[in-house]
């Protein structure tokens, strides 16, 4: 994978070198100006291993450790997930970590907020539509189940309080169940003012107008950042990779990092570095907080 001499250190071990002159850029502009820095990170995938059961993810056991060591050296770090801030917090293990202060939760895709020096979310009211959905969605999966007797077996929804996320990774053909289910639930998300945000073997019906690149891109604006890194490995991440060209465009350097999926190419191909899952992700969090003991 290479590494990045910037700055070298005897004791940092090796940055990974971007791929692009842009990302060269952003991660010079990153060690150059840490504390005028954002770490954005998704969570599930990038800073958890992908499960079976979501309620089962839990970060990479050298997560918390790495963003201690990094998070008091920069602006802050934001973890911008679809998840409510409190779970990802719970699986994440961010509650009361000494040198987690700089860190936050942008939950559900940033309508809520969780803040490591509060130990508080802050909130507006849900969107009625969701308790809309919540009610007919049984009644409509087993529509569409009707007469396919193993089709159905598998697929599950995950109760998110501000949304609802079907999943399709246990069914007997994942992907085929993905693509049936596709355009009724978004039929049915937009009866009732939702959108359909698909993932990796998931679809999640949410309120329209947030994403993590509307998220990403306002934390970046309210903290006056001068340099944004931002981690992803779906589909959701997508519009956060498209914040970070829009924040380059206007002179913020931006370095765009895929946590390894040979599911979500679209990522792959976008981003400035790749690295090896939640895995690499840690070794990259690691050797930057390393360098900048340097």
């Amino acid at each position: 994978m290479g590494s990045h001499d910037t700055h070298p250190s005897h004791s940092a071990p090796p940055l990974p070198a971007p791929a692009t002159q842009a990302g060269r850029d952003a991660l010079d502009a990153i060690l150059a100006r840490p504390h005028h820095a954002v770490i954005g990170l998704d969570f599930d995938g990038t800073l958890a291993p992908i499960v079976a059961d979501p309620e089962q993810a839990r970060a990479h056991p050298d997560v918390v450790p790495a963003l201690a060591a990094l998070a008091p050296k920069v602006a802050s770090v934001a973890v911008v997930t679809g998840r409510p801030p409190a779970v990802a917090v719970h699986h994440g293990g961010f509650d009361g970590v000494p040198g987690l202060e700089h860190l936050v939760v942008l939950g559900h895709y940033g309508v809520e907020r969780w803040d490591a020096r509060t130990g508080k979310v802050t909130a507006p009211p849900p969107h009625p539509g969701v308790a809309a959905v919540r009610a007919e969605l049984p009644g409509i999966l087993d529509a569409i189940g009707a007469g396919k007797d193993t089709w159905t077996k598998g697929i599950w929804t995950e109760e998110k309080g501000r949304a609802l996320a079907v999943h399709t990774r246990r069914a007997e053909d994942p992907q085929a169940a993905f693509e049936v289910l596709r355009e009724p639930l978004t039929d049915l998300a937009a009866r009732h003012g939702l959108i359909v945000e698909p993932g990796r073997m998931v679809l999640e019906l949410r309120p329209p107008g947030m994403d993590k690149g509307v998220a990403l891109l306002q934390y970046v604006r309210e903290l006056a950042a001068e340099s944004v890194l931002y981690a992803g490995d779906d589909l959701g991440d997508l519009p956060a990779f498209a914040a970070v060209d829009e924040l380059r465009s206007a002179g913020v350097p931006g370095l765009l990092v895929c946590s390894g999926s040979d599911e979500v190419p679209e990522l792959r191909e976008r981003a400035d570095l790749v690295v090896n899952g939640p895995e690499g992700v840690v070794e990259l969090l690691r050797a930057l907080a390393a360098r900048l003991n340097g």
